[in-house]
Order: structure tokens, then C-alpha cells, then sequence
């Protein structure tokens, strides 16, 4: 039986351990959609954001940070109908957002919390911690865009496919670059007071948040749900992917 050496194994830990929240995805069937949606359920209007050529989408952006979650922020995201094809990539977008059934709701019944994302320090052996589990988080691929202050860069994880998994309810993982986009994002009076995971299989799940160490976050078992309450203009705010 092979020995793990001992001076690697707290390296290993490390690059696993410190996970934590590190935005909410609402996915609006365009942004113009999202932008009255956030004003009449938030009561403030989302902060800039910007295009993913690659993906075939965009965002607006609002800081949602608080002591549990510290720069955390808000991401509304759609479809680009403006987007230039020839950008993008052959994968389908990430956050199931090609999925006809998610396309639809979101048109009919508006814009709704569908996933979150979580920061880790290193993202390869937080990817391989889950596919220990075997669990396929998706390939690393290296993304940017242009931002007022500059480029912003980071890495994360997509399945071909596009699928979120566990109903939404496993984050994608990200991997920033030099720059925290909630660095340069302005107040927006709003603040995470708690985000609630639900699932059917809450033990896999749990494992799964253990493996890469995002332990700020605990899993209920019940009907597959993300609940995330906000303080906001308009007092304390649930925003459900039941909804």
C-alpha cells in the first residue's frame, strides 16, 4: 500500500479546504427582464455587469456581501440574442441555460434563482475531490472580459453538457484571478442574511459540500430547493428556485 507523504498531505488539504459562497445565479429570460425584476423585488436597480462571447450571454451585477458571506454578490444573467455566433464555443451554456423547460419559465413566470456559484483557492483538486465522489463537476476552462478597471480573469468548472447538477443545488466552482469583481462593485444596500440548500438525496449532497470544503453551508433534506433571504430596501427578501 503506498503511504501518502506527510509534508504533501496538508498541501493537498489546503488546495481542497476554504471553499465558500460566491454568488448567486438568476437567470432572467433577458436582462431587461432582470433589471425589473430586481427593482420591483429588491427595490434597487442591478449595478453593471457584462458579455461572455464564449457562452453566448451577459449579466448585471449586485453586491450582496455580509459578514457569513463576504464578497458575495448577485449575478443576473441571459442570453445575448446580439451575440456573434462565430464566438461561440461548440459546449452548450453553462447553468443548464440551453435547457428548453428552464427557457420556458423563466419567460412565462420570470427571472429565478436557479444555482450558486462557490469560490475555491485552487480548482483542479477541488474539481478532483468531487470526482472522487463521482461526481463530474465539468472540464476547467479559462474565461476574462473586459471590465472599466480592466481585464477580469478566472477559471471555472462547465460540463459539456451545461448541466448544474443536483438540481442546481451543487455550485459551479470558480477560481478568481488577481481581481474579486465584488472589489469594484458599489454598495447596492443589500446583504445575504442566509442561503438554505434542501435536496432528496441531502447526503450526497453534503458529502459532496465536505469534499471541497465548503463548510459555511449546510444541506436539509426535502424537495430539491435553494432559498436565499436578503436584506434589501423593501425589508427581508426570499428569493427561492421554487418560485
Amino acid at each position: 500500500m503506498a503511504v501518502e507523504d506527510s509534508a504533501a498531505r496538508p498541501a493537498r488539504q489546503r488546495a481542497i479546504e476554504g471553499a465558500q459562497l460566491d454568488h448567486l445565479v438568476v437567470f432572467a429570460h433577458d436582462l431587461e427582464q432582470g433589471v425589473a425584476w430586481c427593482e420591483a423585488t429588491l427595490g434597487v436597480t442591478p449595478g453593471p455587469g457584462g458579455e461572455h462571447p464564449f457562452m453566448g450571454t451577459h449579466n448585471r451585477l449586485l453586491k450582496i456581501d455580509s459578514a457569513t458571506h463576504p464578497a458575495a454578490y448577485l449575478e443576473i444573467i441571459a442570453i445575448n440574442s446580439r451575440a456573434k455566433n462565430d464566438q461561440r464555443t461548440s459546449v452548450n451554456r453553462w447553468f443548464d441555460m440551453d435547457s428548453p423547460a428552464l427557457q420556458h419559465s423563466v419567460a412565462a413566470s420570470g427571472p429565478r434563482l436557479i444555482h450558486f456559484v462557490a469560490r475555491v483557492p485552487h480548482i483542479e483538486p477541488a474539481v478532483a475531490a468531487l470526482a472522487a465522489l463521482g461526481i463530474d463537476r465539468g472540464r476547467v476552462i479559462e474565461a476574462s472580459r473586459q471590465t472599466a478597471v480592466g481585464a477580469l480573469r478566472w477559471r471555472i468548472s462547465v460540463r459539456d453538457d451545461g448541466q448544474r447538477l443536483f438540481d442546481g443545488a451543487l455550485p459551479t466552482l470558480i477560481e478568481w484571478g488577481a481581481v474579486h469583481p465584488a472589489a469594484t462593485m458599489a454598495a447596492s444596500g443589500l446583504s445575504l442574511e442566509s442561503l438554505v440548500i434542501e435536496h432528496p438525496e441531502a447526503d450526497a449532497l453534503q458529502a459532496a459540500f465536505d469534499a471541497i470544503g465548503l463548510a459555511d453551508i449546510g444541506v436539509n433534506a426535502g424537495p430539491a430547493r435553494i432559498a436565499a433571504r436578503l436584506t434589501s430596501p423593501r425589508g427581508s427578501v426570499e428569493l427561492s428556485s421554487l418560485s
